[in-house]
C-alpha cells in the first residue's frame, strides 16, 4: 500500500483567543472604549466630579466625555446629582466588583472564620473596607437571633460612626488620618454619635492601644458593635471585622468578654492572607 504523508501540524489556539492574540498594537484596541474606561476609573478614584472638571483632568471634550457617563450611567456604573451637578461612581460598579471579589483570598477566607465569630459571640459577623472614606460591607454572616443587624454587601457607613471604620482610622499614620478626617463630615445620627474632632481623636487613640474599637450606638439607637482591624503583610490595615447585635446582649458588661474572640478573628484573618499580626 502507497504511504499517505503526514499532514504538517500547526499550533493549536486556545479556545476564546482570536490569531491576533499577542497583537497589542493600537490596531487591535477600541479608542472610544479606552476613552471611556479612562473617564470611569478617574471618576471612581474621586469623591465626585462635575462634568468640565473630568473633561479637563482627563483631556477629553465636555461633549466626548458627557457621552461616556451617559453611556456608563445607562448601566448603573456612574450616577449623576442633579442638585450639585456631581458625578459619582455608581453602584453596578460595586456589583461587578463583588464578582471580581468572590475570586480574592480575603472575602473567601473570611467566611469560616465570621461563621466560627457568630457562633461563638451568637452575634452578626460583618467584614468592610474603607472606600472613598466610608466604610463598605462586603460580607456578613447573620446571627440566628430574631434581633439582628444587619449591613448587606454594598452598604456604605460613615467611618466616624462604625465599629469597623474607626477601627481602621485608629490604624492610619498621622498624614493619612488627618487627610482623611479633613474630609468627613461628623454627622450626629444619635446622641451618642462623636461629633468632636478632638473627642474623635482621643477615642481612636484609645483603639489603638486596647486593639479593638466599640460603636456604641452611634449610628443606630439600641445596636452596639465591636470590631477589630485585618492587617495585610505590609502590616497595614486592610479591612476590618466586627460583631453587631442589640444592646440587650452586647451590654457594656459584655464588651470584655466579646472582644476577645473579634480580635482573635481578626488575628487569625490576618495570617489567613499572609497578613502580619500583633506579637
Amino acid at each position: 500500500m502507497k504511504s499517505q504523508d503526514n499532514p504538517v501540524s500547526t499550533p493549536r489556539r486556545a479556545r476564546g483567543r482570536p490569531r491576533d492574540w499577542d497583537d497589542k498594537t493600537a490596531q487591535n484596541t477600541i479608542k472610544s472604549l479606552d476613552r471611556a474606561m479612562e473617564v470611569f476609573e478617574y471618576l471612581s478614584e474621586t469623591q465626585g466630579m462635575a462634568l468640565s472638571a473630568l473633561a479637563e483632568a482627563t483631556g477629553q471634550s465636555a461633549a466626548t466625555v458627557y457621552r461616556i457617563l451617559v453611556t456608563l450611567e445607562g448601566r448603573g456604573l456612574v450616577e449623576f446629582d442633579p442638585a450639585e451637578q456631581i458625578w459619582h461612581i455608581g453602584p453596578q460598579a460595586f456589583v461587578i466588583g463583588a464578582r471580581f471579589l468572590r475570586r480574592t483570598s480575603l472575602v473567601d477566607r473570611a467566611r469560616p472564620i465570621m461563621r466560627k465569630l457568630m457562633e461563638e459571640t451568637g452575634e452578626t459577623a460583618n467584614l468592610g473596607v474603607e472606600q472613598e472614606g466610608a466604610v463598605l460591607f462586603l460580607s456578613q454572616v447573620e446571627t440566628h437571633a430574631n434581633i439582628r443587624a444587619f449591613f448587606p454587601p454594598g452598604s456604605l457607613s460613615p467611618m466616624h460612626a462604625s465599629g469597623i471604620g474607626k477601627a481602621l482610622l485608629a490604624e492610619m499614620d498621622e498624614d493619612r488620618l488627618t487627610r482623611t478626617l479633613s474630609n468627613q463630615n461628623l454627622e450626629a445620627f444619635t446622641d451618642h454619635t462623636v461629633t468632636d474632632l478632638a473627642q474623635l481623636r482621643a477615642d481612636l487613640t484609645r483603639i489603638r492601644q486596647r486593639g479593638y474599637s466599640i460603636d456604641d450606638e452611634e449610628k443606630n439607637l439600641g445596636m452596639r458593635c465591636i470590631a477589630a482591624p485585618i492587617f495585610d503583610v505590609h502590616g497595614e490595615a486592610i479591612a476590618g471585622i466586627s460583631i453587631s447585635g442589640p444592646v440587650s446582649r452586647v451590654s457594656r458588661d459584655d464588651i470584655d468578654r466579646l472582644s476577645a474572640p473579634v480580635v482573635e478573628a481578626a488575628q487569625a484573618l490576618s495570617l489567613a492572607i499572609g497578613g502580619r499580626v500583633s506579637p
